[in-house]
């Protein structure tokens, strides 16, 4: 699927950090996880962003990065 722009919300803004939900609706993880999933989004992700989904197989919480050209999301360990 692609990526619902009105399911991106921001929980928490400070000092630069941005902590934000998707809401993956019919999304599996995996298909939110993918490179270039948030290619729509990237001038509002910032690298060091945390981000928490929720997806139709459960949840996660991300660390956004920047990969090439196009913000990239890793499971927080």
């Amino acid at each position: 699927m692609a990526l619902a722009t009105r399911n991106l919300s921001v929980l928490s803004y400070a000092q630069g950090f941005t902590l934000w939900h998707y809401k993956a609706g019919s999304d599996r993880l995996d298909d939110v996880t993918a490179p270039g999933f948030f290619r729509d989004a990237n001038d509002l992700l910032a690298p060091g962003d945390m981000m928490m989904v929720s997806a139709q197989d459960g949840g996660q919480i991300l660390t956004v990065a920047h990969g090439a050209n196009y913000p990239t999301l890793t499971p927080l360990r």
